[in-house]
């Protein structure tokens, strides 16, 4: 068998790749992280976070520093390498890169995803400036002010009415009558005082004084009309996609396209373990995809003790 180039690969370096390596560098494992773009994942674009322990308020990206350099100062090796497939080889994985293809006995799957765009001219500009994809994540920030939500499944609902604890008003855009999100769910935000459907509608911009959000141009998709609501923030739920088409082998996954685990975030592929937002979980806050990864780093860990073990005892003896 082909020499392994390193024990553990770590795939992504947001917070969930970056904790797994962390504590796997710490255990002086021969392990490296691959990362396409820069080490620290979607708090890269996250501009203030409030909700990580120990940090009242820290700025996203300098979060994302403080998790690189913790890392690295362990040991961890992290190139900026594009993973485009991983495979069972025998005992062993293939990690294929840009750059080649890369040998090892555990592979540690952490390359997230990303929320669903609207594509609709404003949104990235006013990124961070009153557009978000995470209402647990910014809603505080819009104490008293009025929203808009777009979407219509159990998250847009949802998330609607948690943000009516902060917002003076909620208005919840969806482009048809009916909802995919749970009718329960619905109906309680219908009763919400602070909570306004606008169905039948589009957003079609943001507009803002270019230094904050103002305003919603939407259409409705019935008459073609347009018109503006005046709001400071937009939270847009239509869906998150998550890195999976990576790995090529028989993977569970759950009806929204995350791989399942169990609970040593091991997948039924022995060896590759999964933590982050491409996981099955009820939510994907940088505290459980931390916490998730301390997992996956301490089974991985254990997996190749058991292999070496295993090694070992079917070896044959000297005589």
């Amino acid at each position: 068998m082909a020499e392994r180039d390193y024990e553990i690969i770590i795939v992504g370096a947001g917070p969930a790749g970056l904790t797994a390596g962390l504590y796997v560098s710490r255990s002086k494992i021969n392990v490296v992280c691959f990362e396409r773009l820069a080490p620290g994942g979607e708090i890269l674009n996250t501009e203030h976070v409030e909700d990580y322990p120990g940090f009242e308020l820290i700025g996203g990206p300098e979060l994302a520093q403080k998790f690189t350099d913790h890392a690295v100062k362990f040991g961890l090796k992290i190139e900026m390498e594009d993973v485009s497939e991983v495979r069972k080889d025998g005992e062993d994985f293939i990690v294929k890169t840009d750059m080649g293809e890369h040998r090892c006995g555990a592979v540690i799957y952490t390359p997230g995803g990303y929320p669903r765009k609207l594509e609709i001219p404003g949104e990235e500009e006013y990124a961070g400036k009153g557009v978000s994809y995470c209402a647990l994540c910014d809603g505080a920030f819009f104490q008293d002010e009025v929203i808009t939500v777009v979407g219509g499944g159990n998250s847009a609902v949802e998330e609607a009415q948690f943000l009516t604890k902060f917002g003076s008003k909620v208005y919840l855009v969806h482009r048809r009558q009916g909802f995919r999100a749970h009718q329960v769910a619905v109906d309680k935000l219908a009763d919400n005082e602070k909570a306004e459907f606008i169905l039948d509608h589009v957003a079609e911009e943001v507009i803002g004084d270019g230094k904050e959000m103002k305003a919603l141009r939407i259409r409705n998709v019935k008459t073609n009309e347009t018109r503006e609501v005046e709001a400071n923030g937009l939270f847009v739920f239509v869906g998150f996609i998550p890195h999976t088409d990576i790995i090529k082998g028989d993977m569970e996954k759950d009806e929204a396209g995350f791989f399942v685990t169990d609970q040593n975030m091991e997948t039924r592929i022995p060896g590759l373990f999964v933590a982050g937002d491409c996981r099955s979980q009820l939510i994907r806050q940088i505290t459980n995809a931390s916490g998730d990864a301390t997992t996956a780093a301490v089974a991985a860990e254990k997996y190749l003790e058991a292999q070496a073990d295993a090694k070992k005892e079917s070896a044959p003896s000297a005589s």
